[in-house]
C-alpha cells in the first residue's frame, strides 16, 4: 500500500455532520519489495522481468514525505510504460495459459503504474487517464490468479487513480473503467468465497484490498450504483473476521494493517454502507478491537502504532461511532480508546522527532476526540482521555505559531481543530480553567485571518471550512469566550463574514453552501448576535444574511433536497432569534419567503414515519418556540403557520407520554414548549381545533411536574426556566384543568422563592403566575378556602423592586399585586384605553334602554385595568370580551389575564358580568343581553353612592356570570346569564339569596 496515510480523507462536522476532504498526500517513495531482494526499476517491457522476483505491494500507511526502504530508479517517461506491444504481451500470456495464469505479468505492470504516481506524488491526470484505459480493454482477471497478484494489482490500480472518475471521461472510457474493475471484483469474491478457503489468502492482502475498495469509495464510486463492491466488501469482511480471531503467526495483523482496516471500515460506514445490513460488519469491528487494545499496550517496538496509526485509529473509531455503532454496547470499544489516548499522550510528550504529530494528524485527533465525546463520552469519566487532551494542546499551540512549512496547518485542518476545540467546551471543558485550550484557540484564530486573506488559491476556505468556523467561533462565544475580551475574535468574523456574502452569492457550484451549512451559517450568526453582537453596528452581518436567505428558500423549495430535520430546526430557530434581537421581518429581503418555504418542510417532516425524517425532542422544542417568537414579532398567521404548529403538538404529546429516555423533553425543552404554546395562544392561532390538545398540555404539565424535584443537578429548572413555566401556565387559563396546575405549579413556586438569584423579570413574571392560579381557586372555592400559596404573592411582591414608568407589564403586575394584597399602590400603572365599536354600541343600546342608568366608560379601579363599562349605582362591571380574553377562537375557554382581572374585581366587592363580543353581532342578540343585565340588576341592591374600593369591605355573590349560552366550565364553577334568569324567575322561592348591606362611603 502506497504511504499516504491509507489514502484518508479527513473529515470535520458542524452539530454533528461532516466533509470530505481530498487527499494532501501522495503515494509511496518509488520502492518495491521483492521476495529475494532489492530490485531497481526500469524500462524494461514486461517480458523481460525476471520472472524470480515477484513483486508484493506494501500497505505502508505513513505519510508521503517517509525515507525510501529500497533505492529505485523513478520512471520518467509514462508512454514507455504504456505501450501496445506490452498490452499485447499479456493477453497473449493470459491467453496460452488460461486458468493455469497466475497474474503475475498482470500484477508487475500495475506496480509499474503506480511506482510512476509515487514518483510524480500525484495520482494519473486526465491526459494519462485517458491515454491508459483504453488499452485495458482486454485486462482480465481470471480464477487461476493467485491471490497475491489480484490484491497487488487492485491496490496499485486504485492507489496510482486508474478508477477515479474525471469530469471530462468519454463514454468508451467509463465503459473500459467499469469492466476492469468488474472484472477484478468478481475474482475477489470468487476467491474470498471459495470452499475450502483459497491457502494463499493473508492478512497483508486482505488488508490492501479492503483499503483499496474503500479508496474506490472515497474517491467517487456509489455503493448504492456498485452492488459487486458491496457484495466484495462483506466477502472481504468475512475474512478479516476469520484472520483476526485466527491464533496462527501467519495470520496475524501488524499494526499498520489493523490501522488501514479499521480505517477502510470506517470510511466505506460513512460512505454510505449500514452497520445493520452488512453482513460481518459489526463482528469485524469486534473481533480487530482486542488486537488494536493489544498492540497500543504492547511494550514491543514492533507493535507499536506510528504518529498516524494511531490518528487513524481515533478517526476510525470516532466515525463508526457517529455512524451508530453504540459505545455502551461495545465495552472493549472504551478499553481500546482508553489504550489509544495513553499512546497519544506518550507520543505528544515525547521529544522523539518520529513520535510528533504532524499538523493533520493533530487535526485527526482533536476532531475525533470532539466527536467521541460528543457521543457519549463522558470527559469527567474517561481521565485519560483528560490527559490526551492536556498533552495535545500544547502541541496546537506550537504548530500554530511555527513558521516551518512542515508544520503549518491547511484551512481544513484549521477549520476542525477549532470545531473540535469548541465542541469540546460545549461538552464541559472548560474554557477558564484550561489555559493551553485558551492559548491553542488565539493561535488559530490567528491563521483565519491569514488564510481569508490571502490571495493564494490553495489557502482559500471551502464553503463547509467558513461554516465550520464561524460555527466554532459562535459556540466559543456561547460558551464564555468574551468577544470584548478577544479582539482577534472579532478581527476573525469581520474578515469570515465577506466570504459567507461571496461564497452566498457565487453562481460556480464548488462556492455553494449545502443546506447543512446554510443552516449552521445562520445558527452561528444568531448565536453571535444572541451574547451581544450588534446587528446595527456591523452591516457586513446583516449582508451576510441577506445573502443566505435566497438559499434558504431555494433549497426548502427544492425536490432534489433532503433536508435533515435538524437543518430545518436550526434555520428556523436561527431566524427567530435574528427576529428577535433585531431583524426586521418587513425590511429584510426574502426574510417572508425563506420562512413561508420552510413551514411546509415542518409539515412534512412531522407527519413522516420515515425514522430519518423524525424529530428529536429539542428540534420539536426549538420548531415551536421559533414559530410562536417570530408570531410574538409580526409573523402572519397564515394556513402553513397552523398546519406547522398543529403537526408539531402531535409529536409533543407523543414524546411527552413516551418511556424512552431518548424521547424525553430535558427542563429547558418543557419550559420553551409552555411558553411557545401560550404565546401562540395569547397571539390569537386558533389551538382549540387542534385535536387533543388539552391531553397534549397534560402530558407536558405532567413531565414538567416530575422534573421539578429531580435528583440529578442537569435536570433541574432555572429560575428563568421555572419563572417561563409559571407565566405558560398561567397564560393558558382555563386550556388547563385546574388539579393539574396544581400539581404542576405548587413544586415550582417552592423552588423559585426560595432561590435569592432572581432578575426583576423573573419575579415580576413569577408573581403574575401565582395571582393566576390564586385567581382560579378563588373564583372556584371563594374567599373562604385560601390557597396556600397565596403566603408566596406576598414575599414576590416584597422582592420587586423599582422598575421604570416605561416597563408597563412590570407597573401593571406591582399594581394587581398590591390590589391583591390590599396594600396602597406603589405606583401609578399606565393603561392604554381603545373603546371598541361593538362596546361603543352596546352601551348606547343599553344607556337606551335604561336611560336613568348611570354608566362610566373605561374606568381604572383600584389602580387595576380599566373595565369597559361600571354601573357605579350598583356596583357591577361589565366587560365585552374579545378574542384577546380568551385561549381558544371559540371565545368559550378564558385565559389567565381575564381570570386574575375578574378576581381582582371580585375581591374589590364587584359583581361582573362578561360578554362574549361575539354576542353583540347582532341586534336581535344584543337586545337578549341587555334582557339578561336588567334580570341580573333587578336582584342587585342599589348603591346610593360610590362603594369604598378598599378590599374586604364588599361581599359580593361569589359566583360570576357570563351572557354566553354556553355550560358551566367544571373547574371555575361559574354559570349563565340564561341559567341565572331561569332560576330568578321561574324559582324565586328556591333563589332566595341572603347579602350583607353594602358599605356607603363619600366619593373619592
Amino acid at each position: 500500500m502506497d504511504k499516504s496515510g491509507a489514502g484518508i480523507s479527513w473529515t470535520c462536522t458542524t452539530s454533528g455532520n461532516d466533509y470530505n476532504k481530498s487527499d494532501d498526500h501522495t503515494g509511496v517513495s518509488g520502492s518495491g519489495r521483492y521476495r529475494y531482494g532489492t530490485v531497481r526499476r526500469t524500462n524494461t517491457p514486461l517480458p523481460y522481468i525476471p520472472e524470480r522476483h515477484e513483486f508484493y505491494s506494501d500497505s505502508d500507511a505513513c505519510s508521503a514525505n517517509h525515507p525510501p526502504r529500497h533505492s529505485i530508479k523513478p520512471v520518467q517517461d509514462f508512454n514507455a510504460l504504456i505501450t501496445q506491444e506490452r498490452m499485447d504481451y499479456l493477453m497473449r500470456i493470459s491467453t496460452h495459459y488460461g486458468d493455469r495464469y497466475s497474474g503475475k505479468k498482470h500484477s508487475q505492470f500495475a506496480t509499474l503504474i503506480k511506482q510512476y504516481t509515487s514518483a510524480s506524488r500525484r495520482p494519473l491526470n486526465h491526459s494519462e487517464q485517458s491515454q491508459l484505459i483504453p488499452l485495458l480493454h482486454g485486462f482480465k482477471a481470471t480464477a487461476g490468479w493467485a491471490w497475491r497478484s489480484l490484491t497487488t494489482t487492485f491496490h496499485s490500480f486504485t492507489s496510482a487513480g486508474v478508477f477515479t472518475p474525471h469530469k471530462y471521461m468519454n463514454e468508451g472510457s467509463k465503459e473500459t473503467q467499469a469492466a476492469l474493475l468488474s472484472t477484478l471484483l468478481d475474482a475477489v469474491i470468487l476467491k474470498c468465497n471459495q470452499k475450502p478457503e483459497a491457502w494463499d489468502i493473508d492478512a497483508q492482502g486482505t488488508a490492501n484490498l479492503l483499503w483499496a475498495l474503500a479508496k474506490l469509495v472515497d474517491n467517487g464510486l456509489e455503493l448504492e450504483k456498485t452492488p459487486k463492491l458491496k457484495e466484495a466488501v462483506a466477502a472481504l469482511l468475512t475474512r478479516v473476521k476469520t484472520k483476526a480471531e485466527s491464533k496462527e503467526e501467519k495470520d496475524h495483523f501488524i499494526p499498520q494493517h489493523i490501522s488501514n482496516l479499521l480505517w477502510a471500515v470506517a470510511k466505506l460506514v460513512d460512505k454510505g454502507l449500514e452497520l445493520k445490513k452488512t453482513p460481518n460488519l459489526k463482528e469485524a469491528v469486534a473481533a480487530l478491537l482486542p488486537h488494536v487494545k493489544t498492540k497500543a499496550e504492547s511494550k514491543e517496538e514492533k507493535d507499536h502504532f506510528k504518529p498516524q496509526e494511531v490518528s487513524n485509529l481515533l478517526w476510525a473509531l470516532a466515525k463508526l461511532v457517529d455512524n451508530g455503532l453504540k459505545l455502551k454496547k461495545l465495552p472493549k470499544l472504551k478499553e481500546v480508546m482508553a489504550a489509544l489516548f495513553s499512546q497519544v499522550k506518550n507520543k505528544a510528550e515525547s521529544k522523539e522527532e518520529k513520535d510528533h504529530f504532524k499538523p493533520q494528524h493533530l487535526a485527526n485527533l482533536l476532531w475525533a476526540v470532539a466527536k467521541m465525546v460528543d457521543n457519549g463520552l463522558e470527559l469527567e469519566k474517561t481521565p485519560k482521555l483528560k490527559e490526551a487532551l492536556v498533552a495535545l494542546l500544547p502541541r496546537v499551540k506550537t504548530k500554530a505559531e511555527s513558521t516551518e512549512e512542515k508544520d503549518l496547518f491547511i484551512p481544513q485542518h484549521i477549520a476542525n481543530l477549532l470545531w473540535a476545540l469548541a465542541k469540546l467546551v460545549d461538552n464541559g471543558l472548560e474554557l477558564e480553567k484550561t489555559v493551553k485550550l485558551n492559548e491553542a484557540v488565539t493561535a488559530l484564530l490567528s491563521h483565519v485571518k491569514t488564510k481569508v486573506e490571502s490571495t493564494k488559491e490553495k489557502d482559500h476556505f471551502k464553503p463547509q471550512e467558513v461554516a465550520n468556523l464561524l460555527w466554532a467561533v459562535a459556540k466559543l462565544v456561547d460558551n464564555g469566550l468574551e468577544l470584548e475580551k478577544m479582539p482577534k475574535l472579532k478581527e476573525v468574523m469581520a474578515a469570515l463574514l465577506p466570504q459567507v456574502k461571496s461564497k452566498a452569492e457565487s453562481k460556480e457550484e464548488k462556492d455553494h453552501f449545502n443546506p447543512q451549512e446554510v443552516a449552521s451559517l445562520l445558527w452561528a450568526v444568531a448565536k453571535l448576535v444572541d451574547n451581544g453582537l450588534e446587528l446595527e453596528k456591523i452591516p457586513k452581518l446583516k449582508e451576510a444574511v441577506a445573502a443566505l436567505l435566497p438559499r434558504v428558500k431555494t433549497k426548502a423549495e427544492s425536490k432534489e433536497e433532503k433536508d435533515r430535520s435538524q437543518h430545518i430546526a436550526n434555520l428556523l430557530w436561527a431566524v427567530a432569534k435574528l427576529v428577535d434581537n433585531g431583524l426586521e421581518l418587513e425590511k429584510t429581503p426574502n426574510l417572508n419567503e425563506a420562512l413561508n418555504a420552510l413551514l411546509p418542510r415542518v409539515k412534512t417532516k412531522a407527519e413522516s414515519k420515515e425514522e430519518k425524517d423524525q424529530f428529536k425532542p429539542q428540534h420539536v422544542a426549538n420548531l415551536l418556540w421559533a414559530l410562536a417568537k417570530l408570531v410574538d414579532n409580526g409573523l402572519e398567521k397564515t394556513v402553513k403557520l397552523k398546519e406547522a404548529v398543529a403537526a408539531l403538538l402531535v409529536h409533543v404529546k407523543t414524546k411527552a407520554e413516551s418511556k424512552d429516555e431518548k424521547d424525553q423533553f430535558n427542563t429547558q425543552a418543557a419550559a420553551n414548549l409552555l411558553w411557545a404554546v401560550a404565546k401562540l395562544v395569547d397571539k390569537g392561532l386558533e389551538l382549540e381545533k387542534t385535536a387533543k390538545l388539552k391531553e397534549t398540555l397534560a402530558a407536558l404539565l405532567y413531565q414538567v411536574a416530575t422534573k421539578a424535584e429531580p435528583k440529578e443537578e442537569k435536570d433541574r429548572f432555572t429560575p428563568q426556566h421555572i419563572a417561563n413555566l409559571l407565566w405558560a401556565v398561567a397564560k393558558l387559563g382555563e386550556a388547563i384543568e385546574l388539579n393539574l396546575v396544581k400539581f404542576t405549579v405548587d413544586s415550582l413556586v417552592d423552588r423559585i422563592s426560595k432561590n435569592p438569584q432572581l432578575s426583576q423579570q423573573d419575579i415580576s413574571m413569577s408573581l403574575w403566575g401565582v395571582m393566576v392560579f390564586c385567581a382560579r381557586f378563588y373564583l372556584c372555592f371563594g374567599r373562604n378556602n385560601k390557597n396556600p400559596l397565596e403566603k408566596h404573592i406576598g414575599e414576590l411582591f416584597s422582592r420587586l423592586g423599582n422598575t421604570s414608568p416605561d416597563n408597563i407589564e412590570a407597573q401593571t403586575v406591582i399594581a394587581m399585586a398590591a390590589s391583591w394584597l390590599g396594600r396602597p399602590c406603589p405606583v401609578v400603572p399606565y393603561y392604554q384605553t381603545i373603546i371598541s365599536q361593538s362596546q361603543s354600541t352596546f352601551r348606547e343600546q343599553l344607556q337606551s334602554s335604561l336611560p336613568s342608568l348611570k354608566i362610566e366608560e373605561e374606568k381604572s379601579l383600584n389602580s387595576l385595568p380599566p373595565v369597559d363599562l361600571l354601573l357605579p349605582d350598583y356596583n357591577t362591571v361589565i366587560d365585552v370580551q374579545g378574542p384577546s380574553h380568551y385561549a381558544s377562537g371559540d371565545l368559550k375557554i378564558r385565559n389567565g389575564a381575564t381570570l386574575l382581572k375578574i378576581a381582582l374585581l371580585k375581591k374589590s366587592g364587584f359583581e361582573v358580568i362578561e360578554i362574549p363580543v361575539n354576542k353583540l353581532d347582532h341586534q336581535d342578540s344584543m337586545k337578549i343581553v341587555i334582557e339578561q343585565i336588567k334580570a341580573k340588576l333587578a336582584v342587585l341592591p342599589e348603591a346610593h353612592g360610590s362603594v369604598s374600593l378598599s378590599s374586604g369591605e364588599w361581599v359580593a355573590d361569589e359566583a360570576y356570570f357570563t351572557a354566553d349560552e354556553g355550560g358551566q366550565f367544571s373547574d371555575d364553577c361559574y354559570f349563565t346569564a340564561e341559567e341565572y334568569l331561569e332560576e330568578q324567575i321561574n324559582k324565586p322561592k328556591k333563589r332566595k339569596r341572603k347579602r350583607k348591606k353594602p358599605v356607603k362611603t363619600a366619593s373619592r
